[in-house]
């Protein structure tokens, strides 16, 4: 049986594996994410292929130092309509500018995984979901940062699905775990079919 290895320190991943009865460990992967998407986001990459490109680079990273291992690497994106990349807010007035502007609107949230091994991807999965976030008053949403700041400025579009940001929205289209950050239910097959898991 081949070990997985969690290229990510991602409590929301952890446990989304831990609750689906994955074993494996977990380590960061140590990759410059800001230096990695300046360029691709140079190169006019969307949320999807850069969300697939970055889930790559840990996989594979952490695989050349685990040559024997399956090496999970993933990366979530969101994109507003117009094809603007969101980044994870640094500090509570950011995610409150962000959380403003998504107001009302529908963004795009792309979760890729990558698996590696002996420092070479072997399987890879992008999902996308459409989230339609309602609008909302300066009231609601300063007691939700009050309430969720400081945990969401590790989110991405700076909400936790699984907790009270789900009050943000009025529609969802899409996979629940996919908006977690982890296209779960592609990843069970293909560890099953791998040994990882009793088929």
């Amino acid at each position: 049986m081949s070990q997985l290895i969690l290229a990510s320190q991602s409590a929301s991943r952890r446990a989304m594996l831990e609750a689906a009865g994955v074993p494996f460990t977990a380590e960061a992967a140590g990759v410059d994410e800001a230096a990695v998407k300046e360029s691709l986001a140079a190169d006019g990459v969307d949320g999807r292929a850069l969300a697939d490109a970055l889930a790559e680079l840990k996989a594979v990273k952490l695989s050349r130092r685990y040559p024997d291992a399956l090496v999970l690497g993933c990366d979530s994106t969101v994109a507003t309509a117009d094809g603007t990349l969101i980044d994870k807010a640094e500090t509570r007035d950011e995610a409150r500018a962000q959380l403003r502007m998504l107001a009302g609107t529908t963004h795009r949230l792309s979760s890729a995984a990558v698996v590696a091994q002996n420092g070479v991807a072997i399987w890879r999965h992008v999902d996308t979901a459409r989230l339609t976030m309602r609008p909302f008053t300066d009231a609601f949403l300063d007691a939700y940062l009050d309430a969720e700041w400081p945990a969401i400025g590790g989110c991405v579009g700076g909400y936790r699905l699984e907790a009270r940001g789900v009050q943000l929205f009025a529609r969802i289209e899409g996979d629940h775990f996919t908006i977690l950050g982890l296209p779960l239910l592609p990843l069970l097959a293909w560890v099953r079919d791998r040994g990882v898991l009793p088929a």
